[in-house]
């Protein structure tokens, strides 16, 4: 058998982010014998030693903010230039996957693949207007388009979205499923007595996150129901900041920051209720997963509704009012559900790594040679 062939994924770093999660779900149920994954990165990330156990090589190069515009695109024709053998280059960078692409371009590499996982850029006007600038790059210069969902697709590529191929955030199934063993097991671990009333949340501490909102109305719930607890799990920019905001409140005994994990699955078992007020987003993996450990889930009517799989656990919310976010949680609360699945067909038919990870690998082997 000959070797397998070797798609290049090119992102700022492989850390515990939705897409890299998502990409590193993926690479582990893909027959390597036939794909293997290489990682083109600008930092180092978590996941790097495990991508080298499985077979992939991780590449680097400076990233913008280092080498300034110019430094940047050197850098990737360099690159590109002295890896011609990709046939396949697969941008998970948004909009500024238009630079990637223009350079794969350049050096010949026939499959160059631009893939949307958010629906609006993030950074301050001269930030998203350069991002504006590269995303102009991307039509053409992309051999095809990619997104997490129809609004992340039509986001990113316009008025070309619907020549998308959506690849769904897939995940295990079997991991996230809900298990009465587990929820005890975790909350025994974590010191939390089975009738505190848990809200959990995973996610970046980053303004698009929203942070500031969740920890003000977790204040007012908290006055409405205190025997009442706040997880928060993830790390960023803004920790400390919220941290702050958590102590300013005088709520340091009732929210608990455990920083980036891996043992998701399990800490979602715990919860009772998943809280995410993001600002935007493409389709957060997060939520598929909370979904699938059956927690109701209150959101912000600005994420795309793609998101709900139809089980009845997931409750939209504008963010102008915070009082329905408040109302809603204790509704829920005097309402609990049992958190035992009655459509897991629905989930595995549609979210199931292992359908999602053969359906992109037939993607790639059909494509090798140039467009579909």
């Amino acid at each position: 058998m000959g070797s397998p062939l070797r798609v290049l994924h090119v992102v700022v770093n492989m850390n515990r982010g939705g897409a890299e999660t998502l990409l590193m779900n993926i690479y582990q149920n893909i027959d390597r014998e036939k794909i293997q994954f290489d990682f083109l990165t600008c930092k180092e990330g978590v996941f790097d030693k495990e991508i080298e156990a499985l077979g992939g090589e991780v590449h680097r190069i400076p990233y913008l903010t280092e080498a300034g515009h110019s430094g940047y695109l050197q850098a990737l024709d360099h690159f590109f230039a002295e890896h011609k053998t990709y046939q396949i280059v697969h941008a998970h960078m948004d909009k500024m996957s238009g630079l990637v692409m223009r350079s794969a371009k350049k050096s010949g590499i026939p499959v160059r693949i631009a893939h949307s996982h958010n629906t609006r850029s993030e950074g301050h006007f001269l930030i998203k207007l350069y991002k504006w600038y590269a995303g102009l790059l991307i039509q053409p210069n992309a051999t095809q388009q990619y997104a997490c969902s129809r609004a992340a697709a039509e986001w990113m590529f316009r008025s070309k979205s619907q020549h998308t191929f959506i690849v769904n955030n897939g995940i295990n199934i079997e991991q996230f499923t809900y298990s009465e063993q587990k929820r005890r097991l975790m909350r025994e671990r974590f010191d939390i007595a089975d009738d505190t009333l848990v809200l959990g949340h995973v996610g970046r501490f980053h303004p698009q996150k929203n942070h500031t909102f969740l920890i003000e109305l977790f204040h007012q719930v908290s006055k409405e129901i205190t025997n009442t607890l706040l997880i928060l799990v993830g790390n960023g920019p803004y920790r400390t900041k919220m941290e702050t905001k958590v102590k300013d409140l005088k709520l340091e005994r009732k929210v608990k920051f455990l920083g980036v994990r891996d043992d998701i699955p399990d800490l979602l078992q715990m919860f009772d209720l998943f809280v995410f007020p993001s600002f935007f987003e493409g389709l957060p993996v997060t939520l598929i997963e909370a979904q699938t450990a059956g927690l109701p889930c209150i959101i912000s009517d600005s994420i795309t509704d793609e998101v709900d799989m139809d089980l009845g656990l997931v409750h939209r919310l504008p963010l102008v009012d915070q009082a329905a976010w408040t109302r809603k949680i204790i509704d829920i609360t005097n309402q609990p559900a049992s958190r035992v699945l009655a459509k897991q067909g629905v989930l595995i038919e549609d979210f199931d790594i292992q359908k999602i990870a053969l359906t992109l690998q037939q993607h790639y082997l059909t494509t090798k040679g140039g467009v579909l």
